[in-house]
Protein backbone atom coordinates (compact mmCIF):
# COMPACT_ATOMS: atom_id res chain seq x y z
CA UNK A 1 0.00 0.00 0.00
CA UNK A 2 1.53 3.34 -0.97
CA UNK A 3 1.22 6.50 1.09
CA UNK A 4 -1.69 7.90 -0.92
CA UNK A 5 -3.64 4.68 -0.34
CA UNK A 6 -2.86 4.91 3.38
CA UNK A 7 -4.13 8.51 3.43
CA UNK A 8 -7.33 7.37 1.71
CA UNK A 9 -7.82 4.68 4.34
CA UNK A 10 -7.05 6.98 7.29
CA UNK A 11 -9.34 9.77 6.04
CA UNK A 12 -8.10 12.42 8.49
CA UNK A 13 -4.47 13.36 8.99
CA UNK A 14 -3.92 14.93 12.43
CA UNK A 15 -1.89 18.13 12.02
CA UNK A 16 0.29 18.35 15.11
CA UNK A 17 2.26 21.19 16.68
CA UNK A 18 4.68 19.94 19.34
CA UNK A 19 6.46 22.44 21.56
CA UNK A 20 8.01 19.81 23.85
CA UNK A 21 9.67 16.54 22.83
CA UNK A 22 8.29 14.76 25.92
CA UNK A 23 4.78 14.95 24.39
CA UNK A 24 5.72 13.14 21.15
CA UNK A 25 5.41 9.51 22.24
CA UNK A 26 2.24 9.82 24.38
CA UNK A 27 0.60 11.80 21.57
CA UNK A 28 1.55 9.17 18.98
CA UNK A 29 0.19 6.46 21.28
CA UNK A 30 -3.12 8.34 21.67
CA UNK A 31 -3.46 8.72 17.88
CA UNK A 32 -2.63 5.07 17.17
CA UNK A 33 -4.98 3.78 19.88
CA UNK A 34 -7.70 6.20 18.76
CA UNK A 35 -7.56 4.76 15.24
CA UNK A 36 -5.67 7.44 13.30
CA UNK A 37 -2.09 6.10 13.06
CA UNK A 38 -0.82 9.18 11.29
CA UNK A 39 0.59 12.65 12.08
CA UNK A 40 1.74 15.64 10.09
CA UNK A 41 4.18 17.22 12.54
CA UNK A 42 4.64 20.88 11.69
CA UNK A 43 8.30 21.73 11.33
CA UNK A 44 7.99 25.21 12.81
CA UNK A 45 9.00 24.32 16.38
CA UNK A 46 12.36 23.39 17.91
CA UNK A 47 10.89 20.08 19.06
CA UNK A 48 9.64 18.96 15.62
CA UNK A 49 12.67 17.04 14.35
CA UNK A 50 13.29 15.02 17.53
CA UNK A 51 9.53 14.44 17.94
CA UNK A 52 9.34 12.90 14.46
CA UNK A 53 12.35 10.70 15.28
CA UNK A 54 10.77 9.41 18.50
CA UNK A 55 7.36 8.81 16.93
CA UNK A 56 8.89 6.97 13.97
CA UNK A 57 11.07 4.83 16.25
CA UNK A 58 8.40 3.93 18.79
CA UNK A 59 5.60 3.42 16.24
CA UNK A 60 7.26 2.15 13.04
CA UNK A 61 3.91 1.41 11.36
CA UNK A 62 2.62 4.92 12.00
CA UNK A 63 2.54 7.30 9.05
CA UNK A 64 4.60 10.20 10.41
CA UNK A 65 5.41 13.15 8.16
CA UNK A 66 6.69 16.72 8.36
CA UNK A 67 4.49 19.71 7.61
CA UNK A 68 5.27 23.41 7.06
CA UNK A 69 8.53 22.45 5.36
CA UNK A 70 10.07 25.57 3.81
CA UNK A 71 13.69 24.70 2.96
CA UNK A 72 15.75 21.87 1.47
CA UNK A 73 17.63 21.67 4.79
CA UNK A 74 14.33 20.97 6.56
CA UNK A 75 13.53 18.24 4.00
CA UNK A 76 16.88 16.57 4.80
CA UNK A 77 16.41 16.92 8.56
CA UNK A 78 12.83 15.59 8.46
CA UNK A 79 13.74 12.64 6.23
CA UNK A 80 16.75 11.76 8.39
CA UNK A 81 14.47 11.80 11.45
CA UNK A 82 12.14 9.27 9.82
CA UNK A 83 9.46 11.41 8.16
CA UNK A 84 7.68 9.34 5.51
CA UNK A 85 6.26 12.35 3.68
CA UNK A 86 6.77 16.10 3.32
CA UNK A 87 4.05 18.76 3.23
CA UNK A 88 4.64 22.40 2.30
CA UNK A 89 2.10 25.20 2.83
CA UNK A 90 2.55 26.55 -0.70
CA UNK A 91 3.89 25.38 -4.03
CA UNK A 92 7.66 25.87 -3.90
CA UNK A 93 9.22 24.37 -7.06
CA UNK A 94 12.62 24.06 -5.37
CA UNK A 95 11.23 21.99 -2.48
CA UNK A 96 9.02 19.84 -4.73
CA UNK A 97 11.82 19.10 -7.21
CA UNK A 98 14.24 18.33 -4.38
CA UNK A 99 11.82 15.82 -2.81
CA UNK A 100 11.11 14.18 -6.16
CA UNK A 101 14.83 13.91 -6.86
CA UNK A 102 15.30 12.16 -3.50
CA UNK A 103 12.14 10.07 -3.99
CA UNK A 104 10.47 11.49 -0.88
CA UNK A 105 6.66 11.73 -1.17
CA UNK A 106 5.74 15.44 -1.22
CA UNK A 107 2.38 17.19 -0.96
CA UNK A 108 2.68 20.91 -1.78
CA UNK A 109 -0.05 23.42 -1.03
CA UNK A 110 -1.92 24.50 -4.17
CA UNK A 111 -4.76 27.04 -4.25
CA UNK A 112 -4.73 28.12 -7.90
CA UNK A 113 -4.94 26.41 -11.29
CA UNK A 114 -1.41 27.69 -12.05
CA UNK A 115 -0.01 25.88 -8.99
CA UNK A 116 -2.00 22.74 -9.78
CA UNK A 117 -0.63 22.82 -13.34
CA UNK A 118 2.93 22.92 -11.96
CA UNK A 119 2.18 19.93 -9.72
CA UNK A 120 0.60 17.91 -12.54
CA UNK A 121 3.53 18.68 -14.84
CA UNK A 122 5.80 17.06 -12.24
CA UNK A 123 3.68 13.93 -12.08
CA UNK A 124 2.12 14.58 -8.66
CA UNK A 125 -1.18 12.78 -8.07
CA UNK A 126 -2.10 14.37 -4.72
CA UNK A 127 -1.67 17.97 -3.53
CA UNK A 128 -2.53 19.81 -0.35
CA UNK A 129 -5.20 22.52 -0.57
CA UNK A 130 -4.35 25.13 2.07
CA UNK A 131 -5.85 27.14 3.70
CA UNK A 132 -8.93 25.20 2.66
CA UNK A 133 -11.85 27.21 4.06
CA UNK A 134 -10.41 30.73 3.48
CA UNK A 135 -9.34 29.71 -0.06
CA UNK A 136 -12.84 28.78 -1.19
CA UNK A 137 -13.36 25.32 0.31
CA UNK A 138 -15.07 22.53 -1.56
CA UNK A 139 -16.52 24.65 -4.42
CA UNK A 140 -12.99 25.87 -5.25
CA UNK A 141 -11.58 22.32 -5.11
CA UNK A 142 -14.31 21.01 -7.43
CA UNK A 143 -13.78 23.86 -9.89
CA UNK A 144 -10.01 23.32 -9.97
CA UNK A 145 -10.29 19.54 -10.13
CA UNK A 146 -12.50 19.59 -13.24
CA UNK A 147 -9.68 20.05 -15.82
CA UNK A 148 -7.24 17.85 -13.89
CA UNK A 149 -9.07 14.55 -13.79
CA UNK A 150 -6.36 12.39 -12.21
CA UNK A 151 -5.55 14.73 -9.33
CA UNK A 152 -6.73 14.34 -5.73
CA UNK A 153 -6.68 16.94 -2.96
CA UNK A 154 -5.83 16.92 0.73
CA UNK A 155 -7.58 20.02 2.13
CA UNK A 156 -6.29 21.46 5.40
CA UNK A 157 -7.25 24.62 7.27
CA UNK A 158 -10.61 25.27 8.88
CA UNK A 159 -11.73 21.64 8.66
CA UNK A 160 -13.36 20.10 11.71
CA UNK A 161 -15.89 17.48 12.81
CA UNK A 162 -18.77 19.68 11.58
CA UNK A 163 -17.69 20.06 7.95
CA UNK A 164 -15.66 16.85 7.51
CA UNK A 165 -18.54 14.97 5.88
CA UNK A 166 -18.98 17.70 3.25
CA UNK A 167 -15.32 17.32 2.22
CA UNK A 168 -14.89 13.56 2.46
CA UNK A 169 -18.06 12.93 0.45
CA UNK A 170 -16.30 14.43 -2.59
CA UNK A 171 -14.44 11.86 -4.71
CA UNK A 172 -11.69 14.40 -5.47
CA UNK A 173 -10.61 14.40 -1.83
CA UNK A 174 -8.26 11.69 -0.64
CA UNK A 175 -8.24 12.82 3.00
CA UNK A 176 -8.42 15.97 5.11
CA UNK A 177 -5.86 17.49 7.45
CA UNK A 178 -7.23 18.59 10.81
CA UNK A 179 -6.06 19.65 14.23
CA UNK A 180 -9.30 19.58 16.22
CA UNK A 181 -8.38 16.27 17.88
CA UNK A 182 -4.82 17.43 18.73
CA UNK A 183 -5.33 21.00 19.90
CA UNK A 184 -2.25 22.64 21.36
CA UNK A 185 -3.81 23.27 24.77
CA UNK A 186 -4.72 19.56 25.14
CA UNK A 187 -1.18 18.51 24.22
CA UNK A 188 0.39 21.04 26.61
CA UNK A 189 -1.93 19.95 29.42
CA UNK A 190 -1.00 16.29 28.82
CA UNK A 191 -4.64 15.37 28.18
CA UNK A 192 -3.78 12.39 25.98
CA UNK A 193 -6.87 10.42 27.05
CA UNK A 194 -9.00 13.27 25.72
CA UNK A 195 -6.95 13.32 22.48
CA UNK A 196 -7.48 9.57 22.14
CA UNK A 197 -11.23 10.05 22.67
CA UNK A 198 -11.45 12.84 20.06
CA UNK A 199 -9.34 10.75 17.67
CA UNK A 200 -11.66 7.77 18.09
CA UNK A 201 -14.66 10.04 17.38
CA UNK A 202 -12.94 11.30 14.21
CA UNK A 203 -12.22 7.70 13.17
CA UNK A 204 -15.89 6.77 13.65
CA UNK A 205 -16.98 9.80 11.67
CA UNK A 206 -14.67 8.89 8.75
CA UNK A 207 -15.97 5.31 8.77
CA UNK A 208 -19.59 6.47 8.77
CA UNK A 209 -18.94 8.83 5.81
CA UNK A 210 -16.96 6.30 3.78
CA UNK A 211 -18.89 3.13 4.50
Amino acid sequence: MDIAEKFQKIGVVPVVVLEDVKDAVPLAKALVEGGLPCAEVTFRTEAAEESIRLMAEQFPDMLVGAGTVLTKEQVDAAAAAGAKFIVSPGFDPEIVDYCLEKEIPVYPGCVSPSEVAQAVKRGLKVVKFFPAEPAGGLPMIKAMAAPYVGLKFMPTGGINAKNLEEYLSCDKIICCGGSWMVKGDLVKAGEFDKIKELTAEARKLVDSIRK
